[in-house]
């Protein structure tokens, strides 16, 4: 049972696109026990006025962190892995720093508590329309060959999308293989998850909604390559909240293990009650336990998220990426709704 309405959520999408100009195109989706909601407003770009609807292709930033934390968290389960592992033990392309006689584990990576910081020192992008594309392997190799790790690993929550990415790459490398076919191989299909992925195929192009800058001008797509764990994934509302629904329990998935550990094993963050589980965000509001995680990129904004207590899960894609994020709207309808 929900205490927002259906009419509610609508005036929330007509306000967001179309009062306060902070969209083109945006979809909501919200799964409970009782099944699957979506509403949708807006368009796929200025110049294509046709409708975003729940099969609507998004790039879906970080959120992909989740993504990558469920592999390594399914990894960890095959026994393929341990989360204690030294990242160096699978990475041959760099190496990693270490402090005080320890090493940067998987798990520390997952949890943004390895010390690194939230993008590489010698970052400096000259496209910023696409900025992560010219990072490249040889660029993170020249990273770590002059960086020092400045406090303990595992004691300190600082949110990395190096870590993310090098938690990718780690876990890519010890297959000898892609993170994308990975992913692909270990999460996504058998979650039944078709139309997300690095790599957007013919299908998901059909539908891919184009990104808009704050000023709701149309932007380039970006890659992240090397750092493809970090934010490289593209979804739409069905997949995401199919992937929700797993979470919950309402699909019989293989995950099911896999997807509990990851919020078994927490850490602080050190910004009130929020702490951070494997990949996941985890706070309490309004007295529910929501758990949750955001995404941007240069063109879309996202949020999924469930909680615990209700078995209420909500995910929103937008195509722009404006300084309003969504978790507000996010957590609102998380906090709002009941059994």
């Amino acid at each position: 049972m929900m205490t927002i309405t259906e009419k509610e959520i609508i005036n929330i999408l007509v306000d967001h696109v179309e009062v306060k100009r902070q969209s083109v195109g945006i979809t909501i989706g919200i799964v409970d026990k009782q099944g699957q909601r979506t509403f949708a407003h807006g368009a796929l770009a200025n110049n294509d006025l046709r409708p975003v609807a729940s099969d609507t292709v998004f790039e879906i930033g970080s959120i992909t962190k989740v993504f990558t934390s469920l592999l390594l968290a399914e990894l960890v389960h095959q026994g393929a892995l341990r989360l204690e592992d030294p990242v160096e033990k699978f990475l041959r392309c760099v190496e990693p720093p270490i402090r005080n006689g320890r090493s940067i584990r998987l798990i520390d990576l997952s949890t943004h508590t390895s010390g690194l910081p939230r993008i590489p020192t010698n970052y400096r992008p000259r496209d910023l329309s696409n900025p992560y594309a010219e990072f490249t392997l040889e660029k993170l190799r020249e990273f770590f060959a002059s960086f020092s790790l400045d406090r303990d690993i595992g004691v300190q929550f600082e949110y990395s999308n190096l870590g993310g990415g090098l938690l990718g790459l780690a876990l890519a490398e010890r297959f000898n293989t892609s993170y994308d076919l990975l992913l692909k191989q270990v999460v996504l299909e058998p979650l039944g998850l078709a139309n997300t992925g690095v790599v957007i195929t013919s299908s998901m192009r059909d539908r891919l909604a184009p990104g808009h800058s704050r000023d709701l001008r149309q932007t380039s797509a970006w890659e992240f390559g090397v750092l493809a764990g970090a934010g490289a994934l593209h979804s739409n509302l069905n997949d995401m909240l199919q992937f929700i629904s797993a979470n919950l329990g309402y699909s019989e998935s293989r995950l099911h293990a896999p997807m509990s550990s990851m919020l078994s094993i927490t850490r602080p963050t050190g910004r009130g009650n929020l702490r951070v589980g494997l990949g996941w965000l985890i706070g309490n509001y309004s007295g529910r336990t929501v758990v949750w995680h955001n995404g941007a990129t240069g063109g879309y904004r996202c949020f999924a998220g469930f909680a615990r207590e209700t078995g209420v899960g909500v995910v929103i894609l937008s195509n722009t990426c404006t300084e309003v994020n969504l978790d507000d709207i996010g957590l609102q309808i998380l906090t709002e709704s009941q059994l």
